[in-house]
């Protein structure tokens, strides 16, 4: 707003200027000067003609000046021209009606303006008016006291104001509409101003982007003290509809009113918000400060109330907030209330409660039903346990009954106090100790023991999608960690499935929650009964106990990219002529031929003394291998007894694409491919 104040205290100037230079003569007057110091601005290469109008009442004036400069309201080099009949009226005021012409200014300012001064003696009243197509500014001031005056301002361009704005602000003024009614003075070493205004799609930025606003429009009631050491502003505004932003909190406004105020002091090109408030009746309530330093980033973010009513908050409020913490969407139904603080180095203390909330992550990947209770954190020193519970829970699509327990903060990490039971597919999570470190932007930020118990198999495998596994899952997890955006297993995963044992070791899993996730490690199989395994899967029955290892291993979005696996069951049995056909196919290969082939048309099942395979992914090329060379290619299947059996494979480089393509045959029922 300050801009037009102080471009209207200008044109007061010249008023001076032609009402003295007019009431000298009314004979043709040509005056020059290099330059010309007044207070508030300069003139050089001015010059005026001042001469009788054609009307043969009062004069006609044409003033202009090759640079004028406004410090107090950042204009510089500008150039000048002004004209227009100057005179009496019956009341004896001298009116000046005519055109001002700025060159240079910001946002195109007073190109081709309008210009109307009254001067009134006998009320001790100077009154400016100036017009651009649709844009208007008016002041009105008292002769005797010219620091003082009343602005008013109709449909001016948000740019015209960036010249004043630039003294007191690094910001840039944008698009969009200005209107202000504001009284304004002038003091030795700064400007105050008060008043009324009202937007109409304003934008505005700051270098590095830290603080913007876009096509925001309301109104309310503005106060600014400019001084050299600091500039205040006091706000209490109405605001529909745009977008804010400042530092980690991003808003997008809605079409009804939204209340918020401020108190605000810049010193030094730092930025101290004193006072925040703002109210969105249906989504949100809060009241806190910030401050950002001179380079424009967060210094500090306490929100010392909140009350927040979801989806409408998160969607209007907090997606840039929750950035910071690492949450990149989020989905929510419910409410809470809390406070939480921020500083340079990131989240410093949080507390919240709520009765109902709904939250899901990552694509449902992470989500808790029916949260209630509350938490109190701190980074720093100790605070009172809280008790925070959900009705159900769920981890990437596995489904978790309710559970409550019992939290606390210890110097920065918020830990379980107690074990917790969590209900899990007929079965149960034992949460056995539990460490978060919410502050942490780096490092490790979750520390963890768990163990499973009586895990049904079968519904295991139906939430991840894959074939249905008979028989119970248990295990246990002695150390999890999540380090910097990592889950990592320290110690191994064993689980006992299929009569034998699965061994995880050294698993990673990277950026968990992304589309992308990266999984890392090494399983080892144990003594598995393939009577078990080969029954949940549609690929022909082989009996006894097969050993494995898949070292190296790594999944990209849950794809293997890499592994070495190898599987070994030495210890006899015997084998379906359905499963030798697709041990065939995944080989590429065949049976060792002649008198093997019609045997195999004969005898439903055969003994076995070896069975082994092996690929080395790398890729997309799978090197195969078995249980030893041939001519032909390697050994799959080393038969025993009558009639003895062989299998052979034949490819040692197989496409990854085409093997994966030849298990889901085999595993499907729809028989052996070879290609």
């Amino acid at each position: 707003m300050l801009p037009v104040s102080t471009r209207s205290w200008m044109v007061l100037a010249f008023a001076w200027c032609l009402v003295a230079w007019a009431g000298a003569a009314y004979a043709g007057v040509s005056v020059g000067a290099d330059s010309l110091d007044l207070p508030g601005f300069s003139l050089s290469g001015m010059k005026a003609d001042i001469s009788r109008a054609d009307s043969g009442k009062g004069v006609t004036v044409k003033l202009s000046a090759a640079r004028a400069d406004v410090p107090s309201m950042g204009w510089k080099k500008l150039g000048l021209g002004v004209d227009g009949d100057l005179d009496r009226d019956e009341l004896g005021r001298w009116i000046f009606d005519g055109r001002v012409r700025l060159r240079g200014a910001p946002g195109g300012a007073l190109t081709d303006a309008t210009l109307r001064i009254v001067a009134d003696d006998a009320a001790n009243t100077l009154e400016v008016s100036v017009r651009q197509d649709k844009a208007g500014a008016e002041l009105a001031l008292p002769i005797d006291q010219p620091t003082h005056a009343q602005i008013t301002l109709k449909g001016l361009p948000a740019g015209w104001l960036q010249g004043l704005v630039s003294t007191v602000w690094a910001g840039r003024l944008e698009a969009g509409k200005v209107d202000a009614d504001l009284a304004l003075d002038l003091l030795d070493n700064g400007v105050q101003a008060a008043g009324q205004f009202a937007l109409d799609g304003v934008g505005f930025d700051t270098p590095g982007g830290k603080m913007a606003g876009q096509k925001l429009s309301g109104g309310g009631r503005l106060g600014l003290d400019s001084q050299p050491s600091a500039t205040t502003i006091e706000l209490d505004s109405t605001l529909r509809g745009g977008e804010l932003l400042l530092g980690p909190l991003y808003a997008a406004l809605p079409a009804h009113a939204v209340q918020l105020s401020l108190s605000s002091r810049s010193e030094k090109g730092s930025l101290a918000i004193q006072r925040l408030r703002l109210t969105d009746p249906d989504a949100l309530q809060l009241e806190g400060e910030l401050a950002f330093d001179a380079k424009g980033d967060l210094d500090r973010l306490d929100i010392d109330r909140v009350n927040a009513r979801f989806p409408a908050a998160y969607t209007r409020y907090g997606t840039g907030l929750l950035k910071t913490v690492g949450i990149d969407a989020l989905e929510a139904v419910g409410g809470l209330s809390g406070r939480a603080s921020m500083d340079a180095k990131g989240l410093s203390a949080f507390a919240f409660q709520t009765d109902s909330l709904d939250l899901s992550f990552a694509g449902g990947r992470l989500g808790i039903a029916g949260l209630h209770g509350a938490v109190d954190w701190s980074a720093d020193g100790d605070r009172p346990a809280t008790k925070l519970g959900w009705r159900a829970l769920q981890v990437l699509k596995i489904p978790n009954g309710g559970a409550e327990g019992t939290w606390q903060s210890r110097g920065g990490t918020l830990s379980l106090q107690k074990p917790l039971s969590i209900p899990v597919l007929d079965g149960h999570l034992r949460v056995l100790g539990l460490g978060l470190r919410p502050g942490a932007a780096s490092g490790e930020r979750l520390q963890t023991s768990l163990a499973l118990t009586q895990v049904d198999m079968a519904a295991f495998c139906r939430a991840l999608g894959w074939p249905e596994f008979k028989g119970t899952v248990g295990g246990a997890v002695p150390n999890l960690r999540y380090v910097d955006d990592r889950v990592e297993l320290g110690g191994g995963l064993s689980l006992n499935v299929f009569d034998g044992f699965v061994d995880i070791t050294g698993m990673t899993l990277s950026r968990p929650f992304s589309d992308a996730p990266e999984l890392t490690g090494d399983i080892a199989l144990r003594n598995l009964d393939l009577g078990l395994l080969t029954s949940v899967f549609d690929f022909g029955s082989i009996t006894g106990r097969m050993d494995g290892h898949i070292d190296d291993l790594r999944l990209v979005a849950w794809k293997p990219t890499a592994f070495k696996a190898n599987f070994l069951a030495d210890e006899g049995g015997r084998i379906s002529q359905k499963a030798v056909n697709n041990l065939t196919s995944v080989g590429g290969g065949g049976i060792a031929g002649g008198l093997q082939g019609t045997m195999l048309k004969i005898f439903k099942t055969f003994g076995y003394r070896r069975i082994g395979l092996s690929c080395v992914l790398k890729g997309d090329v799978c090197t195969m291998g078995g249980l030893g060379p041939t001519k032909e290619g390697y050994t799959i299947v080393e038969g025993s007894g009558l009639p003895r059996l062989t299998v052979v494979g034949h490819q040692r480089e197989v496409d990854w694409p085409t093997l994966v393509r030849r298990l889901e045959a085999a595993t499907e029922g729809g028989g052996p491919v070879v290609r």
